[in-house]
């Protein structure tokens, strides 16, 4: 059982600061004993006066959960009245002890004798009511720190799915409206052929929880689905090289963010090349870093301070939002000219190695 779960379970942990308080009460008690070379019977009356306040300040707790609630001048009057009476029945019972075992049976000649030098337990019992507030506030500010976390982390996943999602409608629709347009002029087989490829990647998209990263491996099988949706449109215009390590397929990335990107590249250049085009895809690993590469060799478009000119679309938008929400600050998305023309996109995300499955 650890800390945390401990401090959660507030009956245990009352309990368990209760009996350590009191014990260490009995301890304090006892080494003063010994300085002041107090005969050895007096050890059983230290341990009775600490179960006595042991015992006695059990009631409190329950006084103070019914008026926790209460206003300020409520529980001041109430902490200081229950404190009050408590410590002064403490004494009492002090007293008992310390004349019935340590001096023998000892009687006062006059009964408010027990009532005498009760205020250091009074103090004791004040001093004892702080800690329980203190505890409870504790408790409570750490119950709403983990509601905080946790309401925190819950819109973190909703944007994400968000962010996620949001992909799917926009790469629908340019698959559907392609397959429409095979079917215009005819081509039955091809439309045929491409909605088969359109189902196998929306059933892997719709497999894969869009919170969790994947390998880079497993988006790699992704990519290859979406592009042999794109080859049935352009056959052999679309050209594509992959230079993948063996390190850098282990590595964790968010699941399909190279695919709008690679969108927009067939998109904005392969669909406007005449004899098509090229679109290079490069993984490695460095300095405990991913480094991703796209580039095409379109005819480009014009970038300033790293941004897109004339963006259109939602692809790059969502990849940075993305990339923002799960990494922070920890991560380079970089838009510049390839040579000899086209758009190149570097990613730097931190490197996180997947873990293999026995």
């Amino acid at each position: 059982m650890n800390w945390q779960s401990l401090v959660d379970n507030r009956q245990r942990f009352f309990w368990l600061l209760q009996i350590a308080g009191w014990i260490g009460y009995a301890l304090v008690n006892y080494i003063g004993s010994k300085v002041f070379e107090m005969r050895d019977i007096y050890v059983f009356v230290i341990l009775l006066n600490a179960y006595a306040g042991c015992l006695m300040t059990v009631p409190l707790r329950y006084i103070y959960r019914k008026i926790w609630n209460a206003s300020p001048w409520v529980l001041m009057i109430v902490v200081f009245g229950a404190s009050y009476v408590t410590g002064t029945l403490w004494a009492v019972v002090q007293k008992f002890n310390l004349w019935e075992i340590y001096r023998h049976g000892y009687r006062p000649e006059e009964w408010f004798y027990y009532l005498q030098q009760g205020l250091d337990s009074v103090y004791i019992i004040l001093c004892w009511s702080g800690l329980y507030f203190g505890v409870k506030y504790y408790q409570l500010l750490q119950s709403e720190r983990q509601k905080a976390l946790k309401a925190t982390t819950m819109a973190h996943e909703a944007q994400l799915k968000m962010l996620r999602y949001q992909l799917n409608p926009h790469f629908l629709f340019n698959t559907l409206n392609a397959i429409s347009t095979l079917i215009l002029v005819k081509e039955n087989k091809d439309a045929n052929l491409m909605v088969a490829r359109l189902s196998d990647f929306l059933r892997y998209t719709l497999n894969t929880d869009p919170i969790k990263k994947v390998p880079l491996e497993q988006e790699l099988h992704a990519l290859m689905l979406y592009l042999e949706i794109e080859r049935v449109r352009f056959d052999e215009r679309l050209k594509v090289n992959v230079d993948i390590s063996a390190q850098a397929k282990e590595a964790l990335v968010p699941s399909l963010i190279l695919q709008p990107i690679i969108e927009n590249a067939i998109k904005y250049a392969i669909a406007h090349l005449t004899e098509g085009g090229v679109i290079d895809i490069k993984a490695q690993v460095f300095a405990n870093e991913l480094l991703l590469e796209v580039g095409d060799n379109g005819p480009g478009t014009d970038i300033l301070d790293g941004q897109l000119v004339n963006a259109q679309g939602v692809g790059v938008a969502n990849t940075k939002d993305r990339l923002k929400t799960l990494y922070e600050n920890n991560y380079s998305f970089v838009l510049s000219h390839n040579t000899p023309s086209g758009l190149k996109v570097n990613l730097r995300v931190p490197f996180e190695k997947a873990v293999k499955n026995d």
